[in-house]
């Protein structure tokens, strides 16, 4: 038996054409206004610790003092490395970290070298912390960046 009414299968297909479109306009959009920037800096910067632990300090590798005092405004008042007086000139800082770790640079597979401790009053303005921390990384010869010291680390801050 043969039956005459019979429906034809009617198939439902999803047109994918403008999904892929869409997709693809995306994927521009997002690799058209992905930003490279490059990095200011790198510094290795510890902070204290909460307590202090009880093991023996070995002179050598006692870091260099940086001392950075404040008025009562903020201002900077005056730079001290190693008890050595710079008034507030961060190019004579430069120039004293320099002097003092000529020769000290280590070898790029030594990992080691020179250390800074960076003791602030409490109300010293951020901007004079991060021109020392500029001052005692590093200077920019050409298109070269000479390194001078790695390891930066903070005291507590005086109040």
């Amino acid at each position: 038996m043969k039956l005459r009414n019979k429906e034809r299968e009617i198939k439902h297909e999803v047109n994918m054409t403008s999904m892929i479109d869409i997709v693809f306009l995306l994927l521009v959009f997002f690799v058209m206004t992905f930003k490279i920037v490059e990095l200011e800096g790198d510094f290795s910067v510890r902070m204290p610790l909460a307590s202090q632990s009880s093991g023996s300090i070995d002179d050598t590798d006692l870091p260099l003092k940086l001392r950075l005092q404040a008025d009562p405004a903020g201002q900077l008042a005056s730079i001290r490395m190693n008890e050595v007086d710079l008034g507030v000139d961060f190019n004579a800082l430069q120039n004293t970290v320099i002097s003092l770790v000529s020769g000290q640079l280590p070898s790029e597979e030594a990992g080691d070298g020179p250390e800074v401790e960076i003791d602030t009053d409490f109300n010293l303005r951020y901007e004079y912390v991060i021109n020392a921390i500029t001052a005692v990384s590093g200077y920019k010869e050409g298109d070269q960046t000479v390194k001078l010291i790695d390891k930066i680390k903070f005291a507590k801050p005086r109040r």
